[in-house]
C-alpha cells in the first residue's frame, strides 16, 4: 500500500513538473528573443540560447522611447490602485461577514452580480462619467476605476467567513471597536487572501492596456503597455524591442509574487485561522 502511494506521488510530481515546464516555455522564449535581432527570432530551427547576447534591444527600449517615464507612471497607478483596492475590498468583506444590518446578503449578491456585466457594456458610460468629472487624460481616472473590485470583495469575504464569530465577540468584550476589530483581529487572519488579492490586482492593473489607451492622451502620462505598442508599426514590429520591454515589465510582477507567496501558502495551510 505504501509502495502504491509512493509511486502515485512520484507520477503526480512528474506530471506537475512537466506542466510547469510547458508553462515556462513562453517566458523562456520571450527572454531568449529579447537578446536577438528580428531576423534571428523566427529562424528555424529555433535557437533557445542566442549565439551572441545582443543588449541593443534593451538599450533601444530605454533610449528610443520615454520608457522610464512610462515605467514610473505604471508603478504610480498600480501601487495606488492596489492599496485603495485592498482597503475598500477588505472593509466591504468585513461588513458583509462580521456586521449585521438589514439586507446585508441581498446587497452582497447585488454587488457580486456586477461581475456578470462585461466591461464592454459599461465602457462608454464609464468614459462619459470620467470625462464629466474632468479626469480625462489623468492618472486619477485609472486609479478611480481600479480602486474597486467585486471579485476582491468575494475573495476576502469567503476567507473571513472561515474566521469564527467567537473571535469577533471576544474582541467586543475586550473593548475593541469595529475598526479596531477589523484591523487587529480580522486583517492579520486574512493575510493569505489579501496577498492573493494583491497579486491578482497588481497583475491586472499593471498589464492593463485598454483603460490607459482610452483615458490617456499625453505621451508623458502613458503606461508601459502603451509604451510597448510604440514599437509596432503599420506593416512590421520590432519584436526584439517588444520582448526586451516585456521582460522589464514582468520583473515587478515576479518580485511581488516572490514576496507574497509565503502569505498565500500560509493562508491556505491555516484556512484563515491561526491558533
Amino acid at each position: 500500500m505504501k509502495k502504491k502511494v509512493k509511486v502515485t506521488s512520484v507520477i503526480l510530481f512528474i506530471i506537475c513538473v512537466l506542466i510547469a515546464l510547458i508553462m515556462l516555455i513562453p517566458f523562456v522564449w520571450m527572454v531568449s528573443a529579447s537578446f536577438k535581432q528580428n531576423t534571428e527570432i523566427f529562424e528555424t530551427p529555433y535557437r533557445w540560447i542566442p549565439q551572441v547576447f545582443n543588449f541593443a534591444n534593451y538599450k533601444r527600449v530605454w533610449t528610443q522611447v520615454n520608457f522610464l517615464q512610462y515605467y514610473l507612471n505604471t508603478v504610480k497607478v498600480t501601487v495606488i490602485s492596489v492599496v485603495i483596492q485592498v482597503i475598500t475590498c477588505s472593509l466591504a468583506a468585513f461588513a458583509f461577514t462580521k456586521l449585521k444590518f438589514p439586507g446585508r446578503d441581498k446587497i452582497f449578491f447585488a454587488y457580486i452580480a456586477t461581475m456578470m456585466v462585461p466591461w464592454n457594456a459599461i465602457m462608454i458610460p464609464q468614459f462619459v462619467i470620467i470625462k464629466s468629472l474632468g479626469l480625462y487624460d489623468t492618472h486619477a481616472a485609472l486609479i478611480l476605476i481600479g480602486s474597486f473590485n467585486a471579485f476582491g470583495v468575494f475573495l476576502l469575504r469567503q476567507n473571513m467567513l472561515s474566521i469564527p464569530g467567537e473571535m469577533n465577540e471576544a474582541a467586543k468584550i475586550d473593548g475593541c471597536g469595529v475598526l479596531r476589530t477589523y484591523w487587529n483581529i480580522i486583517m492579520p487572519l486574512s493575510k493569505g487572501s489579501v496577498a492573493t488579492l494583491i497579486i491578482l490586482s497588481f497583475n491586472q492593473v499593471w498589464n492593463d492596456y485598454m483603460a490607459p489607451m482610452i483615458y490617456l492622451d499625453s505621451d508623458t502620462k502613458k503606461t508601459i503597455q502603451l509604451g510597448l505598442a510604440s514599437f509596432k508599426q503599420q506593416y512590421k514590429a520590432d519584436y526584439g524591442a517588444i520582448m526586451a520591454g516585456t521582460v522589464c515589465a514582468v520583473i515587478p510582477i515576479i518580485i511581488v509574487y516572490a514576496f507574497a507567496q509565503k502569505y498565500i501558502i500560509d493562508g491556505m495551510a491555516h484556512a484563515g485561522v491561526k491558533g
